[in-house]
């Protein structure tokens, strides 16, 4: 390639990758590569930004574990994933909400319903939800992954105290697409604030660091799409200034008493009545 000058160089770099035998994969490419040059063109990027970019996204990476994606908090402080989440939901669908940095696969399986408080401090609650198809009909069977935080705020990957898979498990729907989950309620709790994606970005922009109180969910079902979505407090404070974007009105639930004596026995409550948080959520086909 000789004679590449500013009115050039993107094409070409773009026609270099016109090769890729997936055409799906072959339009990200050219796409982004597109995009970058368009950038660097219309902030007229300095070789010194260039360079401290290139040592951010090294540092997002150093920092980043199996059990921890740097990778994807930058995807979320920035709202690429909440938009990815919005380009996805369907109408009538229960909308998608961030995967967020410590989602772990290979979650243990429990039967349904679920217990996982355990030794766990807090306030204890029933999480009660059903899985229905877009016409209210019930998936049974569909496999639930699900994780929070415990009352520390802190996720198992993050406290040592902790149980390897506290406060998580994967189930799935009986015949009338129910569930419930015997946990604790989530806490408000601020985003990892010792990586680049909180110490370069975040911080320095005065964003607040918190995300409100919430359960992360992956329901899956086959002939649906997968939703990865989250539930969250409507009596948290935090609901208006999430520092991931991830708050949907149609996520936000509230816990209200229900009279349940067997419930309140086997959750080791004094009354008769549960704190019970109630959310259905709704597949789109495939």
């Amino acid at each position: 390639m000789k004679n590449l000058t500013l009115d050039n160089i993107t094409a070409a770099a773009v026609d270099s990758f016109a090769g890729l035998p997936d055409a799906r994969r072959r339009e990200l490419v050219q796409v982004l590569v597109r995009h970058l040059h368009d950038y660097a063109r219309e902030v007229r990027l300095s070789h010194a930004e260039w360079r401290a970019a290139l040592g951010f996204l090294h540092r997002v990476g150093d920092i980043s574990t199996p059990e921890r994606s740097e990778f994807s908090l930058l995807s979320d402080v920035t709202g690429l994933s909440s938009q990815v989440d919005l380009l996805w939901s369907q109408a009538g669908a229960t909308p998608g909400s961030n995967l967020g940095p410590f989602h772990a696969a290979g979650s243990p399986w429990r039967d349904n319903p679920a217990d996982l408080i355990g030794d766990n401090a807090g306030t204890r609650v029933l999480l009660r939800s059903r899985v229905l198809d877009m016409q209210g009909q019930p998936l049974a069977g569909a496999e639930v992954d699900f994780w929070q935080n415990a009352a520390d705020g802190l996720y198992w990957q993050q406290d040592p105290r902790q149980p390897t898979d506290n406060l998580r498990c994967r189930l799935r729907t009986a015949a009338d697409g129910s569930f419930e989950i015997a946990t604790i309620r989530p806490v408000p709790y601020q985003i990892p604030t010792d990586g680049p994606a909180y110490l370069e970005l975040v911080q320095p922009a005065g964003r607040g660091s918190w995300r409100p109180a919430h359960y992360h969910l992956i329901v899956s079902m086959p002939g649906h799409r997968t939703l990865v979505t989250e539930v969250f407090d409507a009596e948290d404070t935090y609901l208006e200034r999430d520092a991931v974007f991830g708050v949907r009105e149609a996520l936000v639930g509230r816990y209200a008493d229900e009279h349940d004596p067997a419930a309140a026995q086997r959750l080791g409550l004094p009354g008769p009545t549960v704190p019970v948080m109630r959310m259905d959520f709704r597949l789109a086909q495939a």
